[in-house]
């Protein structure tokens, strides 16, 4: 009785008419009335009625997100883990590959990087891609350019790890201070910010990270699943595992 009036409940009440069924819509105005009128005598005696049939909605919309994502990390799976342009950390040949977008002002990709290096010392077997994806503002696009900027000097990682354990803001001068505190030529890098070319990139990175429904940072791409948020390390292992299991 319970899934009956449930189900009643979402077809007749919270349905739009052109979605719901063909027989509900057949029925007669005053049919709908009085059926409306007994799920409201139901609900005033068992509210959590309701709250399962939103429960439901919420598991299906969930369901049907999960797979639109899956569609899309499979249809753009050459962006995504085979451009040569990216920066790679890990193991360049391992079998399991995650990819990894991420905000180098993001607090959540903060609490993530020390998961990410630990699993990286652990599975000498994992290949990192990484997309920088600058969406908290101006400081933002800055970091991700001085980052893939510094890619061409071959100090991409150090860079990385210098700004996602920074604590203040990724501006213009604590960046110099980082990138000479790595090596790098700053110089080189502040012209190299500069060329279009790394606009362009960080440009396809939000296109994809848009195509593929991304909504924050940090998001992963791990054996063709969609992970959004930052997890912990052993959820990472376990995710590598899984992506190993199913090669």
């Amino acid at each position: 009785m319970r899934r009956t009036l449930r189900l009643l409940l979402v077809a007749l009440v919270l349905l739009p008419p052109a979605a719901l069924p063909v027989a509900a819509q057949e029925f007669s105005a005053a049919q709908r009335a009085e059926i409306v009128e007994i799920l409201r005598r139901a609900l005033r005696e068992d509210p959590s009625i309701l709250r399962e049939a939103l429960t439901g909605l919420e598991a299906a919309e969930r369901r049907e997100r999960s797979e639109m994502q899956r569609a899309a990390v499979a249809r753009l799976s050459d962006q995504l883990l085979r451009d040569p342009a990216d920066p790679v950390r890990g193991n360049p040949r391992g079998d399991v590959t995650i990819v990894e977008f991420f905000d180098a002002r993001c607090g959540f990709c903060k609490q993530l990087h020390p998961a990410m290096e630990a699993l990286l010392r652990r599975d000498a077997n994992v290949r990192v891609v990484m997309k920088d994806l600058p969406i908290l503002g101006p400081n933002s696009v800055l970091a991700a350019r001085a980052l893939l900027a510094a890619q061409r000097q071959g100090r991409y990682a150090q860079l990385h790890d210098a700004l996602l354990t920074l604590r203040g803001e990724p501006t213009e001068a604590v960046l110099r201070q980082q990138a000479e505190r790595v090596g790098l030529d700053w110089s080189r890098l502040r012209r190299d910010m500069e060329d279009s070319a790394i606009a362009r990139r960080i440009e396809a990175n939000l296109q994809l990270a848009q195509a593929l429904g991304i909504e924050g940072t940090p998001a992963l791409v791990i054996g063709g699943q969609l992970v959004p948020g930052a997890v912990d390390l052993p959820a990472l292992e376990r995710m590598v595992a899984e992506a190993r299991a199913a090669r």
